[in-house]
C-alpha cells in the first residue's frame, strides 16, 4: 500500500496542503484497516506505531534521496546540474558543509515547486550528520530518523 502512496510523490513537493491531505487521507485509511483501529481514533500513534511517515515527509524523504543520489553520481547528470554546491568568495565555517545554492524565485510563480528550488532548500535545513553520509544505506537511515523525530515530536 505504502509504495502506491510514493509513486512520483516527490512531485507534489511544494503543494498546497490541500493537495496533500487527499493522500494523507488515503494513508490514515489503509493504516487504519493495517490495525483494526476505530474510525475516530487519533492517527498520530498508529502511523508511529507502523514507522509510516506521514505524507508530507515522504515528500520529503524522496527529494532528499534523489538530491543525495545527485550529489553523489547515483542519478542523471541533468539533476546533478540543477543542485551547485554552495562556494563562499572568502573562507567561511560553511564552507565545506556541503550546502548548496538556493536559487532565487519570484514569490508569485510556481518556481517555489521546482526540483532546483526545493532540493537545496530541504537539502541545507537537514542535520550535518545526515548530509555528510558516507552510503546510501546509511543516508536513508539517517534521513528516516531525522524525518519521524521532526514527525513525531
Amino acid at each position: 500500500m505504502t509504495s502506491r502512496l510514493d509513486y512520483c510523490n516527490a512531485l507534489l513537493g511544494g503543494c498546497p496542503a490541500s493537495s496533500i491531505n487527499k493522500l494523507q487521507i488515503v494513508q490514515n485509511a489503509a493504516a487504519r484497516v493495517l490495525t483494526r483501529s476505530r474510525k475516530y481514533d487519533h492517527i498520530t500513534p498508529i502511523l508511529k506505531s507502523l514507522h509510516w511517515l506521514p505524507i508530507r515527509f515522504r515528500i520529503s524523504y524522496k527529494i532528499a534521496l534523489l538530491t543525495y543520489k545527485a550529489l553523489n553520481g547515483l542519478a542523471p547528470a541533468y539533476l546533478t546540474s540543477l543542485l551547485p554546491r554552495y562556494n563562499p568568495s572568502r573562507s567561511l565555517r560553511s564552507q565545506n558543509s556541503g550546502l548548496l545554492v538556493v536559487p532565487r524565485i519570484a514569490k508569485s510563480t510556481k518556481g517555489g515547486r521546482a526540483f532546483s528550488h526545493l532540493a537545496p532548500k530541504l537539502w541545507n535545513s537537514l542535520p550535518d550528520n545526515v548530509r555528510g553520509s558516507d552510503t546510501l544505506s546509511l543516508f536513508k537511515s539517517r534521513l528516516k530518523t531525522h524525518l519521524f523525530s521532526q514527525a513525531f515530536k
